[in-house]
């Protein structure tokens, strides 16, 4: 039998470098797939925790926070776009309007892992970030969390439940907290089987390179 390789994705919704590193990664499963079974963790990571209700503009947030010009920040991100579109995300050709709080997303996706499992909680990460940078969306509206949610085919009511609640914000909390302690100070940030650490959007190569390696190392299950 196939080896079962766990990958711990630690990331930000907001963070566009991040379905980048989903897609790619994505491509590289499915190029390995008759060599290994892969579960990916989503695990949070808060790159704004501060942000306020109703956001900042994209443009100035990140040319202040990066110390760049508007041009600059418009140069990277029609990289990005580039690159996100090799990676089978079509981003909003405007790029996002705004930087936004992503911590309810987050919660939800804790959910999303927790009660209905891995599979449920990649397709929700995935409609995430359709809805944060393709449809360029009020992410602070919960009705298009909500639409996310249904899009991935989960039950929007309990979701509505887990806004609402406030729930699992204390067991997001300590996931965040056990990723800054042990150093993680960007994402994406992917681990491998809880050893092998890989930063940023790696490209499709050098992914495809790395998972290899830690098939090879894997033992086969009989």
């Amino acid at each position: 039998m196939k080896p079962t390789i766990k990958i711990d994705f630690v990331s930000d919704i907001g963070c566009p470098w991040c379905a980048v590193g989903l897609g790619t990664l994505e491509q590289a499963m499915e190029r390995l797939k008759d060599q290994a079974e892969f579960d990916i963790h989503f695990e949070p990571f808060e790159l704004n925790p501060q942000m306020k209700l109703g956001g900042e503009n994209a443009i100035e947030y990140l040319g202040k926070k990066y110390g760049i010009s508007e041009q600059q920040v418009k140069a990277n991100q029609a990289n990005i776009r580039e690159r996100a579109a090799a990676a089978g995300f079509n981003f909003h050709p405007e790029g996002r309007k705004k930087i936004y709080n992503t911590f309810d997303a987050h919660r939800l996706l804790y959910w999303a892992g927790h009660e209905h499992g891995l599979a449920s909680q990649l397709n929700l990460k995935r409609e995430f970030f359709n809805t944060y940078f393709c449809l360029a969306a009020d992410f602070d509206k919960r009705e298009h969390l909500l639409d996310a949610v249904q899009r991935a085919h989960l039950d929007p009511s309990q979701a509505k439940k887990v806004l609402e609640e406030g729930l699992y914000a204390k067991e997001v909390k300590a996931q965040e907290t056990r990723h800054t302690d042990q150093g993680i100070n960007a994402v994406p940030t992917l681990i491998l089987n809880g050893k092998y650490v890989l930063q940023g959007a790696q490209p499709l190569d050098i992914l495809e390179a790395s998972l290899k390696e830690v098939i090879a190392e894997s033992p086969q299950v009989t």
